[in-house]
């Protein structure tokens, strides 16, 4: 086993993940409210937008696993990726959010090829970044724990952005919202830029693959897919993001129109995001007790059940409504962690049954249905608003306002269920992954020993 890592390295590694949520965070809640509101798309462009691009995008993630796993520097294979991609991700963060002066055709362009290079650049960032968790230790309860500290910082971020976007887009915008948004996701952005570099400054690969190992994508390929646990999380993974897609694109305008009241939803997210670092917290000493699978299934059980009961209460009950986030925050943020540790466990059981490693293309494999559920789930939000004849800035027929609960609510609920339902299907239990880890452990040693005495 890997010495125990210092709290600087998980601190400047989960500056990393904070750093990317300024923006995801901002997708996620803000980004089909600000073209439909703010720039000036229907919700049915926007939706296409979202499931043409996102699945695109999802596409390249293989890719760029394949990329990273062969990426040779003195930094290592994937840190340097943080590098090289900080500045440009700030840049395209920011040029996303503003709203150009063209006609609308113009604008139409304008938002695809600003989305188009937002969700490049977060692939080319994303995926090695989410692959460093395998690499710099191959103790898989210092790796949940390395998770835990991601996904602290990470909703942190979607604290920051949740609850104080929509203020700042006021304040800074004097009364224009295009320029609002501007200046806002600029701070966000630069924010972003400083953070990925402390990352990249504070972390250091430590597993490498057998020196001896010879493979190519179409052999890495071919060993993802006949890695079980992998094809499970794939599966899991999608509806987890569907839903949480679902649920983040439709929650501003569920309190802009249904309840009547805008400032709700930072409130809302507030108190839910603060239930949401709680439950993060807590997450790393229930998974060495529970395990990672059950306790992941548990989760989505649970964040089910009070996601469908938002529908339970009228939308002007702010109370019931609160309390209901709160619980259902706290239940999601047991997964977070965990979702990202078993990324790692599955690279770890490849390696096992193959004897090749390929951290970069499994990682990005299930970062690939990350982008599946999210290009779906605003897709699923843009076409059921535009069905249930949702009008921006408009005031909303009854069949509107109920469309929107009922996504927020049952349509995002029924994404978690069926991401619980995959969970029962995963094979790797806490005892196999101590087993899988030890046996790796030794494997490496064997290799390295006979690579000093060869010398």
């Amino acid at each position: 086993m890997t010495e125990r890592l210092s709290f600087t390295e998980k601190f400047g590694y989960a500056l990393g993940d904070m750093a990317a949520n300024f923006i995801f965070q901002a997708m996620l809640a803000l980004q089909l409210s600000f073209y439909t509101d703010t720039f000036g798309l229907t919700a049915a462009q926007a939706g296409t937008l979202f499931l043409v691009v996102g699945l695109i995008a999802a596409a390249l993630n293989p890719l760029m696993g394949f990329v990273a796993d062969r990426t040779r520097s003195r930094w290592g294979r994937f840190r340097p990726w943080l590098l090289w991609t900080a500045v440009p991700f700030g840049i395209i963060g920011v040029l996303t959010f503003t709203t150009p002066n063209f006609s609308p055709a113009g604008k139409l362009i304008y938002a695809w090829v600003t989305y188009i290079l937002l969700r490049l650049i977060y692939v080319v960032n994303n995926v090695p970044y989410a692959s460093l968790t395998a690499v710099i230790t191959d103790d898989p309860d210092e790796r949940t724990s390395v998770a835990s500290y991601r996904q602290i910082f990470a909703n942190l971020a979607g604290f920051i952005v949740q609850s104080l976007a929509i203020p700042l887009v006021g304040f800074l915008g004097r009364g224009s919202s295009a320029r609002g948004y501007q200046l806002t996701m600029g701070i966000f952005s630069a924010l972003c830029v400083v953070l990925f570099l402390v990352a990249f400054a504070t972390t250091r690969e430590r597993i490498e693959p057998n020196p001896q190992q010879q493979s190519s994508m179409g052999q890495d390929l071919s060993d993802l897919l006949k890695n079980g646990p992998w094809f499970v999380l794939f599966l899991v993974t999608t509806f987890y993001f569907t839903a949480i897609s679902i649920r983040g694109s439709v929650m501003l305008p569920f309190f802009k129109y249904c309840a009547g009241n805008q400032i709700l939803f930072s409130w809302f997210n507030g108190f839910g995001l603060a239930a949401l670092l709680i439950g993060v917290a807590v997450s790393h000493a229930l998974t060495v007790r529970f395990g990672k699978r059950n306790l992941f299934l548990v989760s989505m059980i649970l964040t089910g059940v009070f996601n469908v009961a938002l529908l339970l209460f009228p939308a002007t009950a702010v109370v019931p409504l609160f309390a209901s986030e709160i619980l259902r925050q706290f239940a999601y943020g047991w997964s977070c962690p965990v979702l990202w540790a078993m990324i790692a466990d599955v690279a770890d059981y490849g390696e096992w049954k193959t004897g090749r490693r390929a951290t970069g293309t499994v990682t990005a494999a299930v970062v690939f249905a990350l982008w599946v559920g999210l290009a779906f789930g605003g897709a699923v939000a843009g076409w059921l608003f535009s069905a249930y004849g949702y009008v921006p800035n408009a005031v909303q027929s009854a069949h509107a306002l109920w469309g929107i609960r009922l996504t927020a609510s049952v349509y995002a609920g029924l994404a978690f269920f069926a991401a619980a339902f995959c969970l029962f299907f995963y094979p790797i239990t806490r005892e196999v992954n101590q087993k899988i880890a030890n046996e790796l452990a030794e494997r490496r040693k064997a290799f390295t020993t006979r690579a000093g005495s060869e010398q």
